[in-house]
């Protein structure tokens, strides 16, 4: 199967916005993963 120009340029367009969109949730999930890190060392800590 060819694709026409028009196609290319909007499965590129939609490949895109999904990296787009998964970058955005990886950098939430990279932030939620340094705050239970952070609340597990509390933790772990000694008379905590």
């Amino acid at each position: 199967m060819q694709l026409t120009p028009e196609e290319l340029i909007s499965e590129f367009h939609d490949a895109v916005m999904e990296l787009y969109f998964a970058r955005k949730r990886i950098t939430a999930l990279e932030a939620e993963n340094a705050e239970l890190r952070a609340r597990l060392e509390a933790a772990e800590k000694p008379g905590a």
